[in-house]
């Protein structure tokens, strides 16, 4: 929309406005209204009202031909044309068709092929270069640190959006501060009353990515495309090979981001979705119990993340910053029995739906929120031994102290995950090789600390309750400074947790020759570890006694179906 002139004071006025006014209407109302107000904003298809039931779980009893299914929008390839020459194929099934539907000019155009579709980005020239610019508020590894910080903002009035660019990013909302001038204003405003490290990312557009596709002969190139099938099945392949085609139940559309380039958004419903997540999440041959705890999860945690693509307009992406999906080609008998007798299940804590985080393997305990990220604890996220009986009290025996978890790290028999590979680790990384992660992670987080040229040494500082790393300190031959919490496994490739500890090595020399990683689990060790929950599966428990050994108080509830859709 056009900006109409007005004078530099106006301006200023308003921004002041925007940064100390009340705060937005969204955070000043309960955390349950809060849902159903951006379910409203974001306009989902027939399944609006059906989302509201969030607000009035029930026991999980009654007919499931009540449970009403919903919609969702995947991102399954999120950043399409970010390469000069991109290409996807989409095919029918056998016996099918392609339905495309696309604007162009004044009208709606559809056509039909039986035949496969091509979409080819090149990269077109502006005739007048263009000025694409935001305020980059913060830099994260995961969506619930730039959460976190989004949220601080806001409870100081400013709007904000969270896009994921390459890593996750806080931005100042681009169609709020829509203006250089307003853009610049905010900028100063905030270097002049925080220490925060905020500043401007503006790139001059030369050329931008188009996408085309041709049939019989005629090429078309609109920026937004849907794609459907009478079957409702659809083979996408990023490849050349036939081999990796994934198949995607439900219609796909094609749609810009916020990136200058576009994605390929899937619209499935919620149960056919799980389909092509549990097998990928936890596999095809885990035990029951183990299964249906993993659909209870991945079904809660979908219904609970749908916020996290606003900024793009589809809610979740297809890789392990939200959940793998994968689509319908790994689907098996077992995990379709496993979501079919759990349909429609989620997991509540005091009749809201739990934060349903979940990880490969804890490395014998699992983590509080707060170990790994930012933000308030989860009552029914702590500490708790990863292991069928208590031979290790944490309230006695506490992992904070280093003595004692170097101790437990080393200890590995009498675990849920003792015969797993990743339980325990050891991994030796040169000095060159860690200085090199270290620059580049600092840098992408515009760090004034990135300017170094060696590290002198480094230590664990502080722990959490769980063992996990809270605080690791750095010394360089430029200054000292300290990783915190998650930060850690971006900063360095050897680890692949924060339970770890680390060791200098010389290999017979004077000088430093590099560090030993010394640890255990993969990934965040947050809630349930389905390694873990295999192995209790595999003793006897269901998959209630699981989900409550790994998120105690909680409750399993059943979704309501409201009449008015």
């Amino acid at each position: 929309m056009r900006q109409k002139n007005r004078t530099t004071k106006q301006l200023e006025n308003q921004l002041q406005r925007r940064i100390k006014g009340q705060k937005t209407l969204e955070y000043s109302l309960s955390l349950p209204y809060r849902v159903a107000m951006k379910f409203s904003f974001w306009r989902f298809p027939h399944t609006v009202l059906t989302i509201f039931c969030l607000l009035g779980l029930t026991a999980a009893s009654g007919p499931e031909s009540n449970i009403q299914d919903i919609e969702l929008k995947i991102g399954i390839v999120q950043r399409f044309g970010d390469q000069p020459t991109a290409k996807l194929q989409l095919e029918p099934v056998k016996g099918d068709r392609l339905k495309l539907k696309f604007q162009a000019g004044n009208k709606q155009q559809i056509l039909f092929t039986k035949n496969p579709v091509k979409l080819e980005t090149v990269m077109q020239a502006l005739p007048q270069s263009a000025v694409e610019e935001v305020v980059v508020l913060g830099t994260y590894r995961t969506f619930e640190n730039a959460e976190d910080s989004a949220n601080k903002w806001r409870s100081q009035g400013m709007e904000v959006e969270i896009a994921q660019p390459e890593r996750w990013q806080v931005w100042a909302k681009r169609d709020v501060y829509s203006t250089p001038l307003l853009r610049r204003l905010l900028l100063q405003n905030i270097q002049a009353s925080t220490q925060e490290r905020v500043y401007l990312d503006t790139k001059i557009v030369k050329q931008v990515p188009r996408v085309s596709w041709v049939i019989d002969g005629n090429r078309y190139s609109p920026s937004d495309l849907e794609i459907s099938t009478d079957k409702n099945l659809i083979r996408v392949n990023k490849s050349e090979k036939p081999e990796f085609a994934r198949l995607y139940a439900g219609r796909i559309n094609l749609q810009p981001n916020a990136y200058g380039t576009y994605t390929l958004v899937n619209q499935v419903p919620l149960e056919t979705y799980l389909r092509g997540v549990v097998p990928y999440e936890i596999g095809t041959d885990a035990p029951k119990a183990a299964l249906e705890a993993q659909a209870i999860l991945a079904r809660t945690y979908a219904l609970r993340n749908l916020r996290r693509f606003a900024a793009d307009n589809y809610q979740l992406c297809a890789d392990t910053h939200c959940q793998v999906y994968y689509g319908l080609k790994g689907a098996g008998a077992k995990t379709d029995q496993a979501i079919a007798s759990t349909r429609g299940k989620v997991l509540t804590y005091k009749n809201e739906l739990v934060d349903a985080l979940y990880s490969s393997t804890t490395g014998g305990v699992t983590a509080s929120f707060s170990d790994v990220w930012n933000g308030d604890d989860r009552p029914y996220l702590r500490p708790v031994l990863d292991a069928p009986t208590k031979f290790w009290d944490l309230s006695k025996q506490s992992l904070a102290d280093e003595k004692n978890f170097q101790k437990f790290i080393n200890t590995q028999q009498g675990f849920n995950e003792s015969k797993w590979d990743m339980f325990r680790w050891h991994k030796e990384t040169p000095l060159k090789d860690i200085i090199k992660d270290l620059q580049k992670f600092l840098q992408v987080k515009n760090s004034p600390y990135a300017k170094f040229k060696t590290i002198q040494a480094m230590a664990v500082v502080k722990r959490s309750q769980s063992g996990r790393i809270l605080e690791l300190a750095i010394k360089t031959d430029r200054n000292t400074f300290i990783l915190h919490k998650d930060e850690v496994r971006s900063a360095f490739a050897a680890p692949v947790s924060t339970l770890f500890y680390i060791e200098p090595l010389n290999k017979g020399k004077p000088e430093l020759w590099g560090y030993a990683f010394i640890g255990g689990g993969l990934g965040h060790g947050v809630g349930l570890s389905q390694t873990g929950a295999q192995n209790l599966a595999k003793l006897g428990w269901p998959s209630p006694k699981i989900l409550q050994f790994y998120y105690p108080g909680t409750q399993i509830q059943i979704l309501k179906k409201e009449t008015k859709l």
